[in-house]
């Protein structure tokens, strides 16, 4: 299964939410999403940034109430129930008002250029726009030798698995149509293998979607909240579970 051609008169989006979870982020958060919202702003691309606090222990929330005098577009919402990156996105994607969601990294790794590109392919006619580091175009840097190892193989193995043109699953930095996370339900990861589950339903479910090179810089300060010793278990049992779906359910979930 390849990339799709997008499709013929969808309608414009209107209203692009940008959601961002956020868990003890105090020393990038305010940089985050200044630079996001003043280049958006800029591209005249209408845009909400809807921040989820996962249960923050430093002043990640105090700070984000401060910008809020500074980012008109900004929501803000705590996430008081377990915490996680997958609950936190599907509590912005519940609060969301636009028609379309780009989700975001709070550590500043994802470039507000690329979010840009994501807004005028989805206006192209494409459902859903993948960003890959790892295509002609793509750009990483800073990246941590044993984490980008681990990365190429598990992506290798997803695409292998799938039979899909797409070689950077497991980045969460994805836009999609608010329809296709509609059509992704019911959504079953509660941490980071939120990132596959969405890509890899809206694939098997049969929306369109494209790959567009995208750009990533790690984190300047604090620390990654991906442990890939608790993850690895989560992504194999949600790459099993979609791929069973595939193969076994005789399309009932295809749109």
């Amino acid at each position: 299964m390849n990339n799709s051609h997008p499709k013929d008169k969808l309608p414009n989006i209107s209203l692009l939410s940008i959601i961002v979870p956020a868990r003890n982020e105090d020393s990038c958060i305010q940089e985050t999403l200044l630079l996001l919202y003043q280049h958006l702003a800029q591209k005249a691309v209408p845009h909400e940034i809807i921040v989820i606090d996962d249960g923050s222990s430093d002043q990640t929330w105090v700070i984000l109430q401060k910008l809020t005098n500074e980012i008109p577009v900004l929501r803000l919402f705590q996430n008081l129930s377990s915490h996680g990156f997958g609950r936190a996105v599907v509590c912005g994607i519940n609060h969301m008002k636009g028609d379309a969601v780009v989700i975001c990294m709070a550590d500043g790794s994802d470039n507000p250029q690329d979010v840009e590109k994501y807004f005028n392919l989805l206006n192209q006619g494409y459902e859903c726009v993948f960003g890959s580091r790892f295509i002609s175009g793509g750009k990483v840097v800073d990246y941590p030798l044993i984490k980008l190892y681990l990365n190429r193989a598990a992506n290798l193995f997803i695409k292998l698995l799938f039979n899909i043109n797409l070689n950077d699953t497991t980045n969460a930095f994805k836009a999609y149509r608010r329809y296709v996370i509609d059509g992704c339900h019911p959504i079953l990861s509660p941490h980071f293998n939120l990132t596959i589950e969405l890509p890899l339903k809206a694939i098997i479910r049969g929306f369109t979607w494209t790959v567009v090179p995208v750009s990533w810089t790690n984190r300047k300060s604090g620390e990654s909240k991906l442990k890939i010793k608790e993850m690895g278990s989560r992504y194999f049992f949600i790459c099993m579970y979609i791929w069973l779906e595939k193969y076994f359910s005789k399309g009932d979930y295809r749109r």
